[in-house]
């Protein structure tokens, strides 16, 4: 089986390090939940919606080594790679922040898989099976032209889309169900990593 993986949010949770990180701009306070989106609508309240994008860039390209996976993501990636599965990472990012300073937002994530995914020094997937492209139409093109069996994403309107292919298995990895409402009688919600698990066997 052919596994494809979205990067950030799905793989990567950003939730303690945004907010670490608005903590030592002073840009919020402990009255902020320890959440990316909590921190993001603040900031976005406040009108300071330049101050959010530059530290989107400083979290993906100077700080990114500091985040952290998603409970069990690294040992249920381990195990589906043990069981013969081919893997893959399939997502997309610019290249470079929009504002602020320009980190290389590709090499610094390539970093974090290279010191994350791997299993007593051996790479969990392959160099040559992580794509980051720059726009969701070349993620979705990429997710097809790689002939995936399954994917999961964090987000609805990539697995919605109507050029995503209908052969593939979608799983939409919503840890803190801000989709339970939604009907999405193709796709398969899962909050967490074990689930995820359990619904591939």
């Amino acid at each position: 089986m052919h596994i494809g993986f979205d990067f950030d949010n799905t793989i990567v949770s950003y939730d303690a390090l945004f907010h670490k990180i608005a903590k030592e701009q002073a840009l919020v306070d402990d009255s902020i939940s320890v959440n990316k989106l909590a921190v993001r609508d603040y900031l976005r309240a406040t009108d300071r919606e330049d101050l959010w994008t530059k530290m989107q860039g400083y979290v993906y390209g100077a700080r990114m080594q500091e985040a952290q996976a998603y409970p069990n993501a690294l040992e249920v990636i381990k195990k589906l790679k043990n069981a013969g599965h081919t893997l893959s990472i399939i997502s997309h990012k610019t290249r470079h922040p929009y504002l602020g300073k320009p980190y290389d937002l590709h090499a610094a994530a390539r970093k974090w898989i290279e010191h994350y995914l791997c299993d007593q020094g051996v790479a969990l997937i392959a160099e040559e099976d992580i794509y980051f492209e720059i726009t969701k139409e070349d993620k979705i093109a990429r997710i097809a032209k790689s002939n995936c069996d399954v994917f999961i994403d964090d987000l609805p309107e990539i697995l919605l889309t109507l050029q995503f292919p209908t052969k593939i298995r979608r799983f939409l990895f919503d840890p803190d169900q801000h989709h339970v409402n939604l009907n999405l009688p193709t796709i398969k919600l899962v909050s967490s990593w074990a689930m995820f698990e359990n619904l591939l066997t």
